[in-house]
């Protein structure tokens, strides 16, 4: 039977997610400096095949991950993994905050593809979030102040690539399991980029394998988490949510590569944390057509 929708539950599983992503983040720019994306992004859907392994099998085994959608599946993944390859990239490019607040013009498009084609109702709350939130990102990034850097181009197109991989993750939810979304995400990416990760393979160094270990575990967990949060609540009342990683990406970033945090950086962290507790106040949703995991 379908979950009932929650908003409570929903923050939770975003709560993890955001972590996670963080998490990922500071391990893709570990990884990056010595292998390249593509091998990086190789090893993460492998590990994190391995990793998810045990809760297939508690959950029906490799029978249970049948799918009578895998045209969606495929979809999603090609153009998530292409948004994931730009975003790695783009981190060797550009600044932490940087990249994670112009990544934040993905709640545009998820916006308009979730009310396009799934139907969902863009209310004045969730709208008032989403322009609060991308108003904060717009005061951290400051467009026209400085020529666009090739980085900040890659991110928007990642950025593009997400929204359309979120609007479809939130479509598969009302047939398959999280488990088998997270399944066949790791086994599509693996085959999709094979050949490009054998390209420039380079034997990884011994001192390397614990941050691959970790975007293994985060690529996994944070789609997962996020898998589950869609389950809970619209697409549009989760992207609210998710700002939430600018000012703590800036936060990290200033912690571990000294990336200063100036009062734009502040201003707009503050509008985007009063978006997402405008979107957290709200009354309950209406109870959405997803599948329980």
């Amino acid at each position: 039977m379908a979950p009932t929708p929650s908003i409570p539950k929903a923050a939770f599983w975003m709560a993890l997610s955001i972590t996670s992503f963080l998490a990922m983040s500071v391990a893709g720019r570990a990884t990056t400096a010595e292998l390249n994306v593509f091998q990086v992004l190789e090893l993460r859907s492998v590990i994190g095949f391995f990793i998810l392994l045990p809760l297939v099998m508690t959950t029906g085994g490799l029978a249970a991950m049948r799918t009578q959608r895998p045209l969606a599946h495929i979809a999603r993944n090609v153009v998530h993994y292409s948004g994931q390859a730009a975003w790695l990239y783009a981190l060797t490019l550009i600044p932490l905050a940087v990249l994670i607040s112009i990544e934040f013009t993905t709640p545009i498009w998820t916006a308009i593809l979730a009310v396009t084609f799934l139907g969902e109702r863009l209310s004045r709350p969730r709208l008032a979030a989403i322009v609060l939130g991308l108003i904060g990102v717009v005061v951290i990034v400051r467009p026209g102040v400085d020529s666009a850097d090739v980085g900040h181009l890659v991110v928007l197109g990642a950025a593009v690539c997400f929204g359309v991989s979120l609007v479809l993750v939130k479509s598969l939810t009302r047939t398959d399991s999280v488990v088998r979304i997270i399944f066949w995400m790791l086994v599509i990416q693996s085959v999709v980029g094979l050949v490009p990760a054998l390209y420039e393979w380079r034997n990884p160094s011994l001192e390397l394998w614990p941050w691959i270990i970790l975007i293994g575990f985060t690529g996994m967990s944070s789609h997962f988490c996020l898998a589950r949060a869609l389950a809970y609540a619209d697409a549009t009342v989760i992207s609210p949510m998710d700002f939430l990683r600018v000012p703590l990406s800036a936060l990290i970033g200033w912690l571990l590569y000294q990336e200063q945090i100036d009062a734009f950086t502040a201003g707009g962290a503050l509008l985007i944390l009063m978006g997402n507790l405008l979107n957290l106040q709200r009354k309950a949703v209406k109870p959405a057509e997803v599948a329980a995991s």
